[in-house]
């Protein structure tokens, strides 16, 4: 028989392409998953992961499972989910993705405007990469997912939301920590240090673009780490990094976050919502409502 936390393991370990991240993710043992996987994979007779010192890949004759399990493990959550309201009283359900921090800032803020206006309904946040918040659109895991602007893809709606300022996160005695602004081109020099997931990508491509000439790219260091993680390497004053205004919700004593200009004024960084065209969930109705009356378009 085939048990569900098999196919927890399995699906943990398709999304970061590694035993070992799955299970740091689920919090469980190394050995403990890569087992139970194996015992997966031999009750199939389906090899599902290439295994390599750089991690684990799935097998072409490994995916149609893995989103199989993944469609099960979404349906068994929606019903626990279900049955845990029905015995907090709670009447409806939404869930809310972002690859942003909620330290502070706008995403907080309507956070914390929804929950106390609605009451009686189950608040899921799903903080992710951009790829894992659009499958969890499209397998119906996320309801609406609040990510850069300018992604597109077939089903998913968008409407523009906010913007936020974006900083140049220095250690406390850099060069430029003193400057009264700081321009794109005055960090051309520097070596850019960027977490792997959430806006990591996104401030790579940003820096890329901005900083990119006669072909020459700039420095930028791509960390599987978290953001937290990113700035504490900032502290240690080997690198710079990027963040956004939302990032300013904890205090770094060693850090100094610079605003970044360009030409026209502070550079931002703009967001919209995404959700599926066919989702009728009256609790993301809600939502739409507060986020009109908070952020008109």
């Amino acid at each position: 028989m085939i048990e569900i936390h098999q196919l927890r393991y399995a699906v943990a370990t398709a999304d970061a392409k590694s035993f070992s991240r799955a299970a740091a993710a689920l919090n469980v043992k190394q050995i403990t998953l890569s087992r139970r996987v194996k015992l997966l994979e031999d009750r199939l007779g389906v090899k599902l992961f290439d295994r390599s010192t750089r991690g684990a890949e799935t097998t072409e004759n490994g995916r149609p499972f893995i989103e199989q399990a993944r469609r099960i493990i979404t349906d068994v959550d929606n019903l626990q989910t279900t049955a845990r309201n029905v015995s907090y009283g709670l009447r409806a359900r939404i869930a809310v993705g972002y690859c942003s921090p909620i330290m502070s800032g706008n995403l907080r803020l309507a956070i914390a405007d929804y929950l106390t206006k609605f009451e009686d309904v189950q608040f899921d946040g799903i903080e992710a990469g951009l790829e894992k918040l659009f499958h969890g659109l499209h397998s119906h895991v996320v309801d609406v997912a609040v990510a850069p602007i300018g992604l597109e893809e077939d089903g998913i709606a968008s409407r523009r939301i906010w913007s936020e300022r974006l900083f140049a996160v220095l250690p406390m005695d850099h060069g430029l920590a003193e400057k009264e602004q700081i321009y794109w081109q005055d960090l051309r020099r520097e070596v850019f240090v960027v977490p792997a997931g959430g806006l990591g990508p996104v401030f790579g491509n940003l820096i890329a673009a901005r900083l990119t000439e006669q072909g020459k790219r700039p420095s930028i260091i791509v960390q599987d780490t978290s953001l937290e993680s990113v700035l504490s390497m900032v502290a240690a004053k080997r690198y710079i990094s990027i963040a956004t205004e939302a990032s300013q919700g904890v205090c770094w004593a060693d850090l100094r976050f610079h605003e970044i200009h360009d030409p026209n004024g502070p550079a931002r960084l703009e967001y919209a919502l995404y959700w599926r065209r066919n989702n009728d969930n009256p609790a993301l109705q809600h939502f739409f409502k507060l986020i009109e009356e908070r952020y008109p378009g």
